[in-house]
């Protein structure tokens, strides 16, 4: 008995949180004219309107297909147009030609949304207790899913939004001088001694366990040398130093992969950095901003992350190295709940490693793969995460643009080196 009411009480916390979600990701949407909804500058990004029915996709697909009495699909074609990559679900609408869709219209993506969480919510107040046990974990699956598309959604604007001349303003709540002439705290090393420590999460659905994603698990021994790592992460002003003594052009910095990219790319600095009247700007989510020295440098690639660690006489972190440090602390930061939109500098003293979490996924040195004894997922959701375990490298810590609720320290986000429009920064680590 206290077991099914300990359930019962669980699903009404999940129903909540269901909806909460489901009007945020709405909610971020706000501010957008219609013309914006399909901007998709390259295959990379998907517009913001496709975001908004992929998520309700997930949910028609994977929970009311499957548990709805009386399923009828909202319409026949959706399955098609906004599966991401789910092979064992069928064929998909071509990626690059997502912003093509001008059809269904921005309403009738909306309208497919309200009817999507109704039924989810209406099918969630009247199962049994023996299907309550397998819809919840799903429901809990896909608000963790589309969370991460709410994350996507903002990464996505900026860099669609940036392709046009007039560098428009996704949001106007900043106040530009706050960043711009705040001191960050110098850099200083925390030093960690060898040890065995535990490493990955047990696996949860967020019903009888804490929730994680099946990439986090098992959790698991690692032996780690020694190693220090720096207290915050690098800085605009730091990376500006490394391009004025010429970091892009030393080959001797650069993985070869990486000097063949940023050569093809002609990379000179990172993303969205640009020169006005002799003077280095950036653009962000609230328009183009003088460059504030002090923030911590984001949307560089994994290439210019280790190139400039090269040249500092320093690495990356594993991704070991950084979960040991995280857990050591609360999941505490700027998370999208702020409001910044971008990173903040690091202000205040503290011996803890800071600006571990919610500033920017910080890269790592460790390829994206499997932990030992990994096993993905059951089902059509099994495709979520594990087939992607090739040629991507870990990031840690969440974002700027990330829900607080969304991370922990075991959290691993992945992409490939040469990805520079996600919020991703550096941080630098050596050995003892």
């Amino acid at each position: 008995m206290l077991d099914k009411v300990k359930t019962e009480s669980r699903a009404e916390d999940i129903i909540k949180h269901f909806n909460s979600v489901r009007e945020l990701t709405e909610s971020l949407c706000q501010g957008l004219e219609i013309e914006d909804y399909n901007l998709q500058a390259i295959a990379e990004t998907s517009p913001a309107k496709w975001h908004l029915a992929h998520t309700s996709w997930f949910f028609e697909t994977f929970i009311l297909k499957d548990f709805e009495s009386d399923f009828v699909p909202y319409h026949p074609e959706f399955e098609y147009l906004f599966n991401s990559y789910y092979n064992s679900v069928g064929e998909q609408f071509l990626r690059p030609n997502r912003h093509l869709l001008s059809r269904p219209t921005v309403d009738e993506v909306l309208q497919y949304r309200h009817e999507v969480t109704r039924r989810i919510t209406a099918l969630l107040e009247a199962i049994t207790q023996k299907q309550i046990k397998e819809v919840l974990p799903l429901v809990v699956l896909g608000i963790n899913h589309e969370q991460q598309h709410q994350e996507l959604l903002l990464t996505d604007l900026k860099y669609n939004l940036y392709q046009n001349p007039l560098l428009p303003r996704y949001s106007h709540k900043h106040d530009p001088d706050k960043n711009e002439h705040s001191k960050s705290v110098p850099q200083s090393w925390v030093e960690y001694q060898p040890e065995l420590c535990t490493i990955g999460a047990k696996l949860g659905n967020g019903v009888t366990g804490d929730f994680c994603f099946d990439n986090e698990s098992p959790e698991h021994q690692h032996y780690l040398q020694g190693f220090k790592v720096s207290n915050r992460l690098v800085t605009n002003a730091e990376y500006l130093e490394f391009i004025e003594q010429g970091g892009y052009e030393r080959a001797e910095l650069w993985l070869s992969d990486g000097w063949s990219v940023k050569n093809q790319e002609q990379w000179s600095a990172p993303l969205y950095w640009f020169k006005k009247g002799g003077a280095w700007h950036y653009y962000t989510l609230h328009g183009a901003q003088p460059l504030a020295l002090n923030e911590p440098v984001s949307h560089v690639s994994y290439y210019e992350a280790d190139a400039f660690a090269a040249w500092k006489g320093a690495r990356l972190p594993t991704e070991q190295e950084w979960e040991r440090v995280a857990s050591l602390q609360a999941v505490n930061g700027p998370f999208l709940d702020s409001d910044n939109l971008s990173p903040s500098p690091e202000t205040k003293e503290s011996k803890q490693v800071m600006q571990l979490f919610g500033q920017l996924w910080q890269w790592t040195s460790s390829h994206y793969s499997s932990y030992p004894g990994y096993q993905p997922l059951a089902g059509g959701v099994g495709e979520y995460n594990g087939k992607f375990m090739a040629n991507q490298y870990v990031l840690r810590g969440g974002s700027c643009v990330s829900s607080r609720d969304h991370l922990r320290a075991t959290y691993r986000n992945f992409f490939y080196p040469e990805s520079r429009w996600q919020f991703s920064g550096i941080r630098l680590a050596k050995d003892l």
